[in-house]
């Protein structure tokens, strides 16, 4: 039994690729639309820095996979056969859910697909466990109502925060530079600039993982003076710019660009092998329980440990998105159908 479920955690980890594939082609319009439709660069130029920001988020990724372990479910009333079941369908249906719409050309949500998916699978397999329990087990018991009802939430706030804060930035930016810009971009390109670059690098940097320890401390303690200094830089370096005839607007356009690959392979990495990865840490808590127990008596207690996600697995997911991005046709569909809305 224990090599069946070996070749199961195999064919996870192989639905992971073909996950982080389709994934990539999906989300790609999120952080390479903006870049393309303003032509701020070559399609290739652009193409380039968003495959280094996804390799160096997914490979600083601080492995948020506490979703997939015990975010929807809790792990503690399921066995291990059960969990597998769950994590099985999750990663079958999202690969094929992801490619359909790639495939349409339409970017769906890929946090919205897992969490529903986790959701689904629970559901499902809770059910059955009640019936079987003859009233010893509630679907409370068994899901994790106020952490899924918290990202749940989460998902729906963030569409009305982002048009919300999106509204001003961009209204107070027409404000600057619609009108005789030339002559205003004079006096505020390098503020503008710098402001901007000053919010993509403390975005873009403070969730890594090298920010632990000492260096966190640091970090945190002397953030008035991190954020004062790298915003009096960053100004007077695109003010420079603007003064050696660079074009700073497409400057702060491919930043955001990179910041926005950085933080989508490192905040979206768990939607796509924190599964395979939850699976993966189950069987091997199985398997240094030495024979003792089996797969159907094993109870998931694990699971609600927090998780630590190895480095090459970090790096082998980011060298995975990088050549999904860059040989994907569906990758540029979905962009091409995004720009051509806008």
């Amino acid at each position: 039994m224990e090599t069946f479920y070996l070749f199961l955690i195999i064919f996870l980890f192989v639905l992971a690729v073909f996950d982080l594939s389709v994934g990539v082609s999906n989300d790609a319009v999120n952080f390479m639309n903006s870049a393309i439709g303003s032509k701020a660069a070559s399609f290739k130029v652009i193409m380039v820095i968003a495959a280094i920001g996804i390799f160096v988020g997914a490979s600083l990724s601080n492995g948020m996979m506490d979703i997939a372990r015990h975010g929807i479910y809790q792990p503690q009333h399921f066995y291990f056969s059960e969990i597998m079941c769950i994590l099985l369908a999750v990663m079958l249906t999202d690969v094929v859910l992801l490619d359909i719409f790639n495939s349409l050309g339409m970017p769906t949500s890929t946090t919205v697909s897992l969490v529903f998916e986790l959701l689904g699978g629970t559901v499902a397999i809770s059910l059955i466990k009640i019936a079987n329990s003859n009233g010893a087990l509630q679907l409370g018991d068994l899901l994790n109502t106020d952490k899924a009802f918290t990202v749940i939430l989460a998902i729906f706030l963030s569409v009305a925060i982002a048009f919300f804060f999106g509204a001003i930035v961009q209204y107070i930016s027409r404000l600057i530079f619609t009108f005789n810009y030339k002559k205003h971009m004079n006096y505020f390109i390098g503020l503008f600039g710098g402001l901007a670059a000053t919010s993509i690098l403390i975005k873009g940097l403070k969730e890594s993982s090298f920010m632990e320890g000492d260096l966190k401390t640091m970090i945190y303690s002397n953030t008035d003076t991190i954020v004062w200094g790298a915003l009096i830089f960053f100004t007077l370096l695109m003010q420079v710019l603007h003064w050696l005839k660079v074009n700073v607007f497409k400057v702060v356009i491919l930043l955001g660009t990179f910041a926005l690959a950085l933080a989508f392979a490192g905040n979206d990495l768990v939607n796509f092998i924190g599964v395979p990865l939850a699976g993966y840490s189950s069987y091997m808590d199985l398997m240094a329980q030495g024979g003792t127990t089996t797969t159907d008596t094993f109870l998931m207690e694990s699971l609600l440990e927090p998780a630590k996600t190895p480095w090459y697995f970090l790096v082998g997911s980011g060298l995975v998105m990088v050549i999904a991005l860059a040989t994907s046709k569906k990758a540029q569909a979905v962009i091409k159908t995004s720009v051509d809305l806008a």
